[in-house]
């Protein structure tokens, strides 16, 4: 989450973003015209946003300002610089790495666009810029927002870019009241908001985990009561030399918490080695190993807590053994 959210907020150097009300469709470009309109002292630029044929493959493409995206965006470049950005109104074309890498494509190429109407466009590719695998902003295709007016059918907006807005997010809000099924996010909630799948996988593995604490709490309540039925002699023999009921108790409270912490003490580092794998597998697409002490200390609480929690019904089970009994128990 920490990789594809720091991702996200170091390519967009715009201080607010705007989207449409759900986050994933294509907003109006009347946001963004009038978002422009209101405040003329503001830095905005809109990207536009359709998927095309491009060299026989279906890829993304973006139509953006080349006088704006340089602000509102920080290139990565592989090959190139952000004086390719002016080449855009002149029949350029920027890919990213990925895309030119499989495709076969540098600077120089031509470069084939077909819209979903038919419409075909040729540009030469002018540079080759590097987004994160992890969480790209931009589409792998690049062109001038001109020629992407021109060749897609009903065109919309992606993102607009806002930067010194008066008011902030409300000022935007107030400059959106007329056009519906927008919203208006700083980039730090933009980028939350971009990573919400991967927080969704990630709650569902904790509930996942959540499910095997209460299976291993069911489990040590089996071992703990078979423990107490085995020991019973034993116990009975520590009662009739004094042990008090509440010494029972703490006593089997106590071996639950021992083997409560012997899982934790095996299981985390173990957890920790296979997320080494995981992330090593995954190095290509900027993921990195993130160790949350924090996070892994209140694991160990939660063993500690499961391991009282376990110990309830054995303990008091153990408590009330009776010694005669037990003296006398084969």
């Amino acid at each position: 989450i920490d990789t594809a959210r720091s991702d996200v907020t170091d390519q967009v150097a715009a201080e607010h973003v705007v989207t449409s009300s759900t986050g994933w469709e294509p907003a109006p470009v009347a946001a963004g015209r009038a978002v422009a309109r209101a405040m003329p002292g503001a830095d905005v630029s809109s990207v536009r946003e359709d998927r095309a044929l491009v060299d026989g493959a279906t890829v993304a493409v973006s139509g953006v300002d080349p006088a704006t995206i340089g602000r509102a965006y920080d290139f990565s470049w592989s090959r190139g610089s952000d004086a390719a950005l002016g080449t855009l109104t002149r029949g350029g074309a920027i890919v990213g790495r990925d895309l030119a890498d499989g495709h076969g494509l540098s600077v120089g190429s031509s470069l084939v666009v077909v819209s979903p109407s038919g419409e075909r466009l040729t540009r030469t590719v002018t540079a080759v810029y590097d987004p994160p695998p992890l969480a790209p902003v931009l589409s792998p295709v690049l062109i001038s927002q001109e020629a992407f007016d021109a060749t897609f059918p009903r065109p919309k907006d992606r993102y607009t870019f806002v930067s010194d807005a008066p008011g902030g997010v409300a000022g935007i809000e107030r400059a959106l009241a007329g056009v519906p099924d927008t919203r208006v996010a700083t980039t730090a909630d933009f980028a939350r908001a971009q990573t919400s799948e991967l927080s969704a996988i990630l709650n569902m593995l904790y509930v996942l985990l959540a499910l095997s604490v209460v299976v291993s709490v069911f489990g040590m309540v089996n071992t703990l009561v078979l423990s107490v039925h085995e020991r019973t002699r034993e116990l009975g023999m520590l009662r009739a030399v004094g042990m008090t009921r509440r010494q029972a108790r703490r006593m089997v409270r106590g071996e639950s918490v021992i083997t409560a912490l012997i899982g934790a003490a095996l299981g985390l580092p173990l957890g920790v080695g296979m997320a080494a794998l995981a992330t090593r597998a995954l190095s290509e697409w900027g993921v990195r190993l993130t160790v949350p002490v924090g996070m892994l200390a209140a694991f160990v609480l939660v063993a500690i807590a499961v391991g009282v929690v376990a110990a309830v019904a054995p303990a008091r089970r153990a408590s009330r053994i009776d010694v005669l009994r037990a003296l006398q128990y084969e």
